[in-house]
C-alpha cells in the first residue's frame, strides 16, 4: 500500500509539463465517482478539469464494491473525462480504523516495527490481514514518540486497487478519506483541532483533525436523502421537486413555514444529536488526555448547502460552524474562477484533497 500519510518533499519550482505529478484525485463514494485534476497556473493551483459519474443504489455500499461492473464504468468514464490516467485514491472512512498508541525511537521505521508487535490491540483484525500506516504527532505523556495510525482490511484495498486496474487507471498513493478532506478545507498553516462535517446523500461523515491529522473518524447512517424524503412526505411531491424545495427552503423559519421546518427538523435534529454525542466525547476527552478541544466545525458534502444548515448546527453544538470551501488552498479566487459552482463543489473535497497531495509548492 503506498503510504497513507505524511507530504512529500517539495521542489521550489514547478518541475516541467513532461516530469510533474498528476495532482489528480479520485473519490469514489455510495452515489458515484468524483474527479479532479488540478494545473499550477500563473498564481498557484487551479482547476483544470473535474467530473462526475454517478452509481446505482447498491453498488458501492458502506466502503466495499457490490457491482463490480457499474463501479469499474463510472471509475473509467469518470477519469476519463477529467483527463485522468494515473491518480491518488480514496479508501473509505467506513472501513478505516484509527488509533492512537506509543512507540520508542526516532525513526518511522523503528515506529512500525513497535507498532506491529501489537497491532492486534489497535486495529480489530487479523495482523496478517491488515494494511496500516502511521505518523509522529509529539512527544507522548511517559516518553517515546505519540503515533497516529490507520489500518484497513487488506482485502478492501487489494479489492479497490483491482477496480482501478480493470478501469486502466494508475494508482500513486492511497489515503483515508479525512486524511484527503482535511487537507482541501483547511487553510494552510491552521492547526486548531477541526471537526469536519461531510453531509452526503446517505451518510454524514464527522473526522476530528487535530493538527491537521485526523484523530477521531466515524460515520453516521443519516444523509441528505432523508431530508429529501421528509420534504416529499410532507407536500407529496417527486424526489426531483423535493430536492428543489429543499435547496431554496433549507431549515430557515419564515411566515408560514412552521409545518415545513417541524418536519425537516425531525431528521436534521437526528443528525445534530449523533455529532453532539461525538463532540462532547471529544471535548471531555480533551481535557483528561491532552487533546485541543474542538475549536470549529466545518461542513462539507454534497447536502451541505442546505441553508441555514451552519447556523443551526452552530447554535446547537455550541461551536462556530462554517460552509466548507474546498479551493482553499489553490491560487487566490482573485485570480481565477472555478468553473465548478460552489454548492457542487462541497462534494469535491475528498477528490481536492487528494490531489492536493501530490501539490510541488509549499503545503503544510
Amino acid at each position: 500500500m503506498a503510504p497513507v500519510f505524511g507530504e512529500r518533499l517539495r521542489a521550489a519550482f514547478a518541475p516541467p509539463q513532461y516530469i510533474a505529478l498528476p495532482l489528480s484525485g479520485v473519490d469514489l463514494s455510495t452515489s458515484g465517482v468524483k474527479a479532479v485534476r488540478l494545473v499550477e497556473g500563473a498564481h498557484g493551483l487551479v482547476l483544470a478539469h473535474y467530473a462526475q459519474s454517478r452509481l446505482p443504489l447498491g453498488a458501492f455500499t458502506d466502503g466495499e464494491i457490490v457491482d463490480r461492473t457499474a463501479v469499474v464504468e463510472a471509475l473509467s468514464a469518470a477519469a476519463q473525462d477529467a483527463g485522468i490516467s494515473s491518480t491518488n485514491a480514496a479508501l473509505s472512512e467506513s472501513k478505516s480504523y484509527l488509533f492512537e498508541t506509543a512507540a520508542q525511537g526516532t525513526k518511522k521505521l523503528e515506529w512500525r516495527t513497535a507498532v506491529e508487535q501489537h497491532l492486534d490491540e489497535l486495529v480489530p483484525l487479523p495482523p496478517p490481514e491488515t494494511v496500516f500506516d502511521i505518523v509522529g504527532v509529539g512527544q507522548g505523556a511517559q516518553g517515546g514518540e505519540l503515533i497516529a495510525g490507520v489500518g484497513f482490511a487488506r482485502r478492501i484495498v487489494d479489492d479497490l486497487l483491482s477496480a482501478f486496474d480493470q478501469a486502466a487507471i494508475g494508482v500513486r498513493a492511497l489515503e483515508d478519506e479525512p486524511f484527503a478532506m482535511a487537507r482541501a478545507l483547511i487553510p494552510a498553516g491552521d492547526t486548531a483541532t477541526t471537526l469536519l462535517i461531510d453531509v452526503g446523500k446517505t451518510t454524514t461523515k464527522l473526522a476530528i483533525v487535530e493538527k491537521r491529522i485526523p484523530r477521531f473518524a466515524t460515520t453516521i447512517g443519516i444523509g441528505g436523502h432523508a431530508l429529501t424524503l421528509a420534504v416529499q412526505k410532507h407536500f407529496g411531491v417527486t424526489e426531483p421537486e423535493a430536492r428543489k424545495v429543499k435547496a431554496e427552503r433549507g431549515i430557515v423559519p419564515a411566515p408560514g413555514n412552521e409545518d415545513y421546518l417541524a418536519a425537516m427538523l425531525s431528521t436534521v435534529s437526528a443528525i445534530r444529536d449523533e455529532i453532539s454525542r461525538r463532540l462532547d466525547y471529544w471535548q471531555e476527552k480533551a481535557t483528561l488526555s491532552g487533546h485541543e478541544p474542538i475549536a470549529h466545525a466545518i461542513l462539507a458534502g454534497g447536502n451541505a448547502s442546505v441553508r441555514g444548515l451552519p447556523e443551526y448546527l452552530e447554535g446547537a453544538l455550541g461551536i462556530p460552524v462554517s460552509a466548507g470551501d474546498v479551493f482553499t488552498n489553490l491560487a487566490s479566487r482573485d485570480t481565477w474562477i472555478p468553473a465548478l459552482d460552489y454548492t457542487e463543489s462541497l462534494a469535491y473535497a475528498t477528490a481536492i484533497g487528494l490531489a492536493l497531495r501530490d501539490n510541488v509548492q509549499p503545503y503544510a
